[in-house]
This record gives C-alpha cells, sequence and structure tokens, in this order.
C-alpha cells in the first residue's frame, strides 16, 4: 500500500517520530513547511503559535512536494499547540480535501493532547482513521523510546 508520512514541526519533536514511522513502513515523507516561519528558539514561541490557533490563522505553506491524493494510507503528525494541532495543518486540510483514505493520526506534546485528535477527525471526514498516538516531549524525554514506540504502532497500523 503506497504511503505518505505529513506533518509538521517546529523543534523536531513531530520530525523525529515522523521519520521512525517513515522509516519503518516504508512511506513516502511530506513535511509541511510554512513561507514565514516562527522562531523555535523565541521565548514567545508558543504565545504567537497559540495565538495563530486561537485566532484560527493559517499560514501560507510551500508548495507540497507530494500529492497527497496519490497514497492509500497517510499518517499525519503535529505538534499540539493550545490544545489543537498546528497552525500550518489548518492551511494543509483548507488546501487539501479527499476521502477514502486510511489515516494515522500522531502528535506530540509538552502537556496535554487536548481536542487535536477530534479536531483532526472533524477535518478528515470521510477518510478511515485507524489509530491516534500521542507522545510527551519525544525529543528531550526519551528520543530512543519514542521512536520505538512509533515503529511499533506504526507496524501494527499499517497491518490493519
Amino acid at each position: 500500500m503506497k504511503t505518505l508520512v505529513i506533518y509538521y514541526s517546529l523543534d523536531g519533536s513531530t520530525r523525529l517520530i515522523a521519520e521512525a514511522i517513515a522509516s519503518t513502513v516504508g512511506a513516502d515523507i511530506l513535511e509541511l513547511k510554512p513561507k514565514k516561519e516562527l522562531n523555535s528558539k523565541s521565548p514567545f514561541k508558543y504565545l504567537w503559535g497559540g495565538r495563530q490557533v486561537v485566532m484560527k490563522i493559517k499560514p501560507e505553506i510551500l508548495p507540497l512536494e507530494k500529492n497527497p491524493a496519490d497514497y492509500e494510507m497517510l499518517f499525519m503528525g503535529t505538534p499540539v499547540w493550545a490544545w489543537n494541532y498546528a497552525p500550518p495543518l489548518a492551511t494543509f486540510f483548507a488546501q487539501n480535501k479527499f476521502a477514502g483514505k486510511k489515516v494515522a493520526l500522531f502528535c506530540c506534546n509538552g502537556g496535554q493532547k487536548g481536542k487535536t485528535f477530534e479536531n483532526m477527525r472533524k477535518e478528515l471526514a470521510g477518510n478511515q482513521i485507524l489509530g491516534e498516538i500521542e507522545f510527551f516531549e519525544p525529543q528531550k524525554k526519551d528520543p530512543q523510546g519514542s521512536t520505538a514506540k512509533a515503529s511499533v504502532w506504526a507496524t501494527e497500523i499499517s497491518s490493519s
């Protein structure tokens, strides 16, 4: 089954998990990249990121290098900002409508996932959601354990 991992990552945690998943299941990978990125080293990144979520801002993203419509299975990942998915995914959802895909969701956070998966499922209505998994600060707390957990989960999902 042709598989694509779609993700956005500001500080590298979601990238770490996305790459582990792609490597495990032999998937292509697509990173969503805003034209104007927040400064990941700024102490205000959470304030500006949270503001984007609350204000429902959809930042302009660079053209996609892969077409999600060409794939049967999609793994989709995001950091959690203000208890929701990151704004680049909001842009992606607004620009890309598809149905009938097998989809698995993952998120990385430093607190709680909030309504991240619930809101992603709403945007992905018409697709089959195979599973969801969250990772707590995977890059800081336990990179090896987190990537191993992601690999096991991805293997289970891809055999669904």
